[in-house]
């Protein structure tokens, strides 16, 4: 690209023939308050002597009402447990809370419509599950 005198060019010379970086962006930095190069890290072969800060938010546990609902009408006359209720969780996190009850219950299921469906009578496995996830689960109707 042919660039006029006295216009920029919109393009950065990265050819390496420009000036050396002028100053240490890490030169007015003290060292003060950092641990001695002594404590190396687990992974680097030596023990860590300050232990890391959990940052991680504690789980809600108060995540609301779930009902727990056996139900054989208008499924041939197989029991089937619905949980639903479920407010505020996202499509992503019902489908890995209905991962977690299928695997706790050794039993197949679905989520369908906001709810999960299970095969069979799973609600004692699954309010177990529910309540290790912060909801607070209700036995609803038969």
């Amino acid at each position: 690209m042919l660039v006029e005198p006295g216009m920029k060019s919109k393009h950065i010379d990265v050819s390496g023939g420009g000036p050396a970086l002028a100053q240490n962006p890490f030169g007015g930095l003290s060292a003060a308050g950092l641990p001695s190069s002594a404590a190396k890290s687990p992974e680097h072969g030596g023990a860590l002597n300050a232990v890391a800060p959990d940052n991680r938010k504690a789980p809600n546990r108060n995540r609301g009402r779930v009902d727990v609902v056996r139900q054989t009408a208008g499924r041939g006359g197989k029991t089937v447990t619905v949980l639903s209720g479920f407010k505020g969780i996202a499509s992503r996190e019902l489908e890995d809370l209905a991962r977690a009850v299928r695997k706790a219950s050794g039993a197949g299921g679905t989520v369908k419509d906001g709810t999960i469906e299970l095969q069979g009578d799973q609600r004692e496995k699954a309010e177990q599950v529910l309540r290790d996830a912060g909801f607070r689960p209700v036995r609803a109707g038969g």
